[in-house]
């Protein structure tokens, strides 16, 4: 494996956990939002982390020209196989979307409130600022250990560089 798999691996990482804060941040500043475009309250987000597809350095390169392989016989490699002699780079995270969260919506009782409905409920988006500020924090921990790891791989790409 290369420095700049590495850098790419953790890059991927660095994305992932900035997207997630992202998703966080909107869920703390709309707390307490009881209308949306879309009608109702506010739906928490969150980020759906996946595995990124391993790709072998062969199969990298013909994704970046734009090719395809065509499997025309049973005993050729699929795409999807390791060819003689490949190695794979390492896959690194995906962030595939922002789900919101199909949650019932928080009632409080407030008939002066401008969205209370006949009965005064008021519906309030279930979002938990403990659990949004927890994740906030694992989320910025994680962030900060994709950054460990680029820098000590710029350390032993210099350190090899001195020898």
């Amino acid at each position: 494996m290369q420095i700049f798999d590495t850098l790419d691996i953790s890059s991927t990482g660095l994305s992932a956990q900035r997207r997630k804060l992202t998703a966080i941040a909107s869920n703390l500043a709309n707390v307490d939002t009881t209308r949306t475009d879309e009608g109702g309250p506010y739906k928490r987000r969150r980020v759906v982390m996946l595995e990124a597809p391993k790709l072998s350095k062969f199969s990298l390169l013909l994704d970046q020209e734009g090719s395809r392989l065509r499997r025309t016989d049973s005993k050729h490699f699929s795409e999807s196989e390791p060819r003689p002699g490949e190695f794979f780079l390492g896959s690194g995270v995906m962030s595939q979307e922002v789900r919101e969260e199909p949650v019932k919506p928080r009632m409080v009782y407030d008939p002066n409130h401008p969205d209370a409905r006949e009965d005064g409920m008021v519906l309030y988006p279930d979002v938990n600022t403990i659990t949004e500020m927890v994740d906030m924090i694992a989320a910025s921990r994680a962030y900060e250990a994709n950054i460990t790891v680029m820098n000590a791989a710029k350390d032993m790409a210099n350190r090899a560089l001195d020898i």
